[in-house]
């Protein structure tokens, strides 16, 4: 297995300065965050979903892409992966993304899942992103990217046998699934190792990341929340979760997503590798 890191955990660094990071900490790839960022969010703290400085835009040109490509390929970090906030249904967006992506030479893209909120049917969701990801299988298959889906809390696919339903019958090829126990923690568990034999040929990718559940403290006594932590202190087995990727051969990526906010940026990233590799 190889690591990389998902640029939305380093938010106080600029792309090429991750990439040189990257490499003297011993990473193998890099994920780009790829979203639009208001101009009044650059007056904000620095912050993972905000003002984050490792952040892609859409306004980034093909020569910007070329010389960030080319630093990355000079340093030996692989892009595996660019990364928006799709809309499903948005296939416009999606292309353009894609055309990115194929640019970079990155292997994956994420595409766009319902969230659910209790406002609209299950069944409409359900059947809206269906038609969306087959439609994407084209694409996907047209740009030579393959396109994700993550295993995500509040989105009709939170575990991986809800993600499973979305993709079955497609071509694995295209279309995968991104699985992220740490987000599991919020919703969606189920045991490890039987979400990875479920899923098959389209488990395509691995998120780490841990969480854990504490009272939250602007309810009552009864109420619960759930907040980020360190990789080997919250909620998620990482050691079961890497003994059971092995078990089912996966022998791809996994990208590290830390939220816990517990480090410097260059600590934590430093931490992270330092712990995972030693229980590969």
């Amino acid at each position: 297995m190889k690591l990389s890191v998902f640029s939305v955990m380093t938010p106080d660094m600029e792309p090429e300065e991750l990439v040189v990071e990257l490499k003297q900490l011993g990473f193998d790839g890099v994920e780009w965050r790829y979203k639009e960022i208001p101009a009044d969010s650059t007056k904000e703290p620095i912050s993972f979903w905000g003002n984050n400085k490792c952040t892609l835009t859409p306004a980034i040109s093909d020569e910007e892409i070329k010389q960030l490509k080319a630093k990355s390929d000079g340093h030996d970090i692989e892009v595996v992966s660019v990364t928006p906030y799709l809309t499903t249904g948005d296939l416009a967006e999606t292309e353009q993304v894609l055309k990115v992506a194929k640019t970079f030479g990155a292997s994956f893209i994420r595409l766009g899942v319902p969230k659910y909120n209790r406002s609209e049917h299950f069944d409409t969701l359900f059947e809206n992103c269906k038609r969306y990801l087959k439609e994407c299988e084209t694409l996907c298959s047209k740009y030579g990217v393959q396109g994700l889906i993550e295993t995500h809390h509040q989105t009709i696919a939170a575990s991986a046998s809800a993600a499973y339903r979305l993709v079955e019958g497609l071509d694995p090829n295209a279309i995968g699934v991104l699985y992220d126990p740490g987000n599991m923690v919020h919703e969606g568990y189920e045991n490890y190792r039987m979400g990875m034999e479920l899923l098959g040929p389209y488990l395509a990718h691995v998120h780490v990341k841990n969480a854990k559940w504490v009272k939250d403290s602007s309810k009552d006594d009864h109420q619960w929340k759930v907040a980020w932590e360190l990789v080997d202190e919250g909620i998620v087995d990482w050691v079961q979760v890497i003994e059971d990727l092995k078990s089912v051969n996966y022998e791809g990526y996994i990208g590290l997503e830390d939220f816990s906010a517990k480090k410097e940026t260059k600590e934590i990233l430093k931490y992270n590798i330092d712990w995972i590799k030693s229980r590969l």
